[in-house]
């Protein structure tokens, strides 16, 4: 496989992926919301082991 087949091959497949890439069942404030509520757990229980200070 020389340089220029591996070149356009790459470049068919980036021209294929300009229809958006985002997947429907993805909704942004659920996703946001759930990193959030995951991140205020492990503070809770990193202050709860670290009662020394």
């Amino acid at each position: 496989m020389s340089f220029h087949s591996t070149a356009a091959q790459l470049v068919t497949l980036a021209a294929q992926g300009e229809e958006g890439g985002n997947h429907d069942s993805l909704n942004p404030l659920v996703t946001g919301g759930g990193a959030f509520v995951v991140l205020l757990l492990l503070l809770w229980i990193t202050t709860r082991f670290n009662r020394d200070r």
